[in-house]
């Protein structure tokens, strides 16, 4: 038997899609009114499903604690994994006294119908219904991107901030990744094919920064005065 679809008008996906439109106005809004209390955030993204006992969880968690005793609000996708090692870490440096300098353990959490509850490491939350305004808000006045190890949707997130980068759609502030064993397959990927076939050019792969270091990591986003 032939399943029967049901056209839905033009019109009517028109009204929806601004009503969408709407609400996300509503969530930048309330990501950013987070965000304008604190001179200097950085955006922590990577797996949710890393192990807490994983050598990528205890190098997010000190990178973010020692950005946060520096003064940084530490920005995550709420979730856990990675998003809970910089929420974590973040955290403790806030109960040694980081709030006083600007730390702070930020969550933009998204809905979904089966997963991704918001850690407990957060000492400030938003929950996004959308994704493109938790993406907008993510990387919103970000002094820095710190990407982990991860999956599709971190991989997803690191393209759009080359992108913007790229494009001149956003300030330009460091993008490090972390792990050269993690990344240098795909570093391989931008030289050996998109560079060779001319889809981007040699000044494109110094946008990002690959190294196993945290006290490196330290160093790039100190260096950087793109807000203030």
């Amino acid at each position: 038997m032939t399943p029967q679809h049901t056209c839905i008008p033009r019109d009517v996906q028109l009204q929806a899609a601004m009503f969408r439109l709407g609400k996300m106005e509503d969530e930048i809004q309330s990501g950013y009114e987070i965000l304008r209390k604190y001179q200097k955030t950085v955006t922590i993204f990577g797996s949710a499903r890393t192990d807490p006992n994983s050598a990528y969880y205890h190098a997010a968690k000190e990178t973010a604690e020692r950005l946060a005793k520096l003064g940084y609000a530490i920005v995550s996708g709420g979730g856990h994994g990675i998003m809970g090692a910089a929420n974590e870490g973040a955290n403790k440096a806030v109960q040694e006294g980081a709030r006083a300098a600007g730390g702070e353990s930020i969550a933009f959490n998204i809905r979904l119908p089966h997963e991704q509850e918001v850690n407990k490491y957060a000492t400030e939350v938003f929950e996004f219904q959308h994704f493109a305004p938790r993406k907008i808000v993510m990387t919103m006045f970000a002094n820095a991107y710190i990407y982990f190890p991860g999956g599709f949707g971190t991989l997803d997130e690191l393209a759009e901030i080359l992108t913007l980068i790229q494009t001149e759609k956003a300030n330009r502030a460091p993008v490090i990744l972390f792990d050269t064993a993690f990344w240098s397959d795909l570093d391989a990927f931008f030289r050996n094919h998109m560079l060779a076939e001319g889809a981007i050019v040699e000044k494109d792969l110094d946008i990002y920064t690959i190294t196993d270091s945290v006290d490196e990591i330290i160093e790039l986003v100190q260096a950087n005065k793109t807000y203030c």
